[in-house]
């Protein structure tokens, strides 16, 4: 299989990634035009085999996983039959077909805002050097009532990527900077096949009014920082966004009052 966008491994729906996709298919559809970052490859893995007939059984989709395959290796026949439309794809290049070439280390051209009802990011935004302006490029292309899909490594998988990610971003960035609605928040483990399945949802920290208290929870191998979040009709970028832990502290400080985010 070739490489990915920005280089390195392709990136795919695994086992995680499907049983997501089919939760997800069950509650919402897109209402326009669906895009990917990154032309994602899907296959069967064959020693979690049970897992995709687990979470088509969960969610009440046609049992047989295979119909979700095509030929060359890649996910679109998967996307439609899931009820996500005729996906597209943004890449750095064309060297995997995608549809629309963009660096999301540059600002997106006009053309692309709020053009998408729903964009998916299967691991591709922590290859990216310039996340603040990926994110930002994500948010503008989203339209109202547009959600985007996000899984991206959280822990175990170094030199995979440039960065990891926590999820005081998907707060930080998208509810308070954004605006947004955060549907999910979830850590899920890449579990061995066989294993336990683990997951866990983070609470937003603003609300807790600390960080979250994470040390020794975390499982030891690959584990994914998934989340899902709606552009809302008023949803605007703000300038600024702070850590919101700081913020609490800050707020009671004489010199904080100007840097108080709006909705923290």
């Amino acid at each position: 299989m070739p490489a990915g966008p920005w280089g390195g491994e392709p990136v795919g729906v695994d086992y995680v990634l499907f049983e997501r996709l089919a939760e997800l298919s069950t509650r919402w559809t897109p209402k326009g035009r669906s895009l990917g970052l990154g032309r994602h490859t899907f296959k069967i893995e064959s020693q979690y085999a049970k897992l995709y007939e687990r979470a088509l059984d969960t969610h009440g989709l046609a049992r047989k996983r295979f119909i979700y395959l095509q030929e060359d290796g890649y996910y679109e026949t998967l996307m439609r039959k899931m009820g996500f439309g005729e996906i597209e794809s943004m890449d750095f290049s064309d060297y995997e077909g995608a549809s629309i070439l963009h660096d999301l280390n540059q600002p997106i051209p006009d053309e692309l805002e709020g053009q998408f009802a729903f964009i998916f990011d299967g691991g591709t935004i922590e290859h990216v050097f310039n996340v603040p302006q990926a994110l930002e490029n994500v948010f503008r292309m989203l339209k109202p009532g547009g959600r985007f899909v996000s899984a991206n490594g959280m822990n175990g998988w170094p030199g995979h990527g440039i960065y990891q990610f926590n999820p005081e971003l998907v707060y930080t960035f998208w509810r308070r900077a954004c605006q947004c609605e955060v549907h999910s928040c979830l850590g899920i483990k890449k579990a061995p096949a066989g294993s336990k399945e683990f997951r866990m949802a983070f609470p937003d920290p603003a609300e807790l009014g600390r960080r979250l208290r994470l040390k020794g929870r975390i499982p030891e191998g690959r584990f994914y920082l998934y989340y899902e979040v709606e552009r809302l009709p008023g949803s605007e970028m703000v300038p600024l966004a702070l850590q919101s832990d700081y913020e609490v502290k800050w707020a009671g400080h004489e010199n904080a009052g100007e840097t108080r985010v709006e909705g923290a």
